[in-house]
């Protein structure tokens, strides 16, 4: 696989919480390397780092040290290279977590379309991006319905429209399957890997759901803060 293309890279990436003799390492010199078009599990008991490293993945806090390189971008080197991390999560980072969070007061179109819109993007602009999401995720029919008239299949599949609105390198997927029955679960793994390949996202799926993991062509598994690669099953999803 091309990683240089871009994907996401990640090289010696640690976080400490504390100093002195209170210091916690949660994570140590993590490596990773997703590529463009490519779903990767991240597997791990409670505690292991996982949600630190969504967390620093994601631009919400900062590691202590490390590199990482975000499509053909290096955005962290020991320290926050872009100037304003609020775009960088807004523009260049989907997330799709276990709960959908999708704005109540706002109908299925307008959540999905706000977050161009936010990025600068005219109102007819992001309204046909978010038509053509809809439609690939099989809701558009549903684009005038309030969230709240959606079953939680829906919702989820609105969630990865959202996500995918401003065609992030990467996708950072919190336990999206934990809520889920088996069909349900391989369903929203299926739209996943379909939509990797179709805006050729790298996403990185953070899960304990043992129904997804044979899904995986290559896992993460992290422990007491250290990540360790294996190959998956790749099992079809067809």
């Amino acid at each position: 696989m091309n990683y240089a293309s871009g994907g996401i890279t990640i090289e010696n990436l640690r976080k400490v919480y504390g100093h002195g003799d209170t210091a916690v390492e949660a994570l140590k010199n993590v490596n990773m390397k997703v590529a463009p078009g490519e779903v990767v599990g991240l597997v791990g008991p409670s505690g292991s780092g996982k949600s630190t490293l969504l967390k620093c993945l994601g631009a919400i806090i900062e590691p202590t040290s490390g590199r990482m390189t975000l499509g053909d971008e290096l955005i962290y080197d020991n320290g926050w290279i872009l100037p304003d991390l609020r775009a960088l999560r807004r523009d260049r980072i989907g997330f799709v977590f276990q709960a959908p969070y999708l704005i109540p007061f706002l109908d299925v179109m307008d959540n999905v379309a706000l977050l161009p819109m936010l990025a600068g993007v005219p109102n007819a602009q992001a309204r046909l991006r978010a038509i053509e999401l809809l439609t690939a995720l099989d809701v558009v029919h549903r684009a005038k319905a309030a969230p709240s008239q959606l079953s939680g299949g829906e919702q989820q599949r609105v969630s990865i429209a959202r996500a995918l609105a401003n065609r992030p390198p990467v996708i950072l997927a919190d336990e999206p399957t934990a809520p889920l029955d088996s069909e349900r679960a391989l369903g929203v793994m299926r739209i996943l890997h379909a939509m990797a390949k179709q805006a050729n996202t790298a996403i990185i799926v953070v899960t304990h759901d043992e129904k997804i993991i044979p899904t995986f062509e290559r896992i993460y598994h992290i422990r007491d803060g250290e990540t360790h690669e294996e190959r998956g099953e790749g099992r079809s999803l067809a």
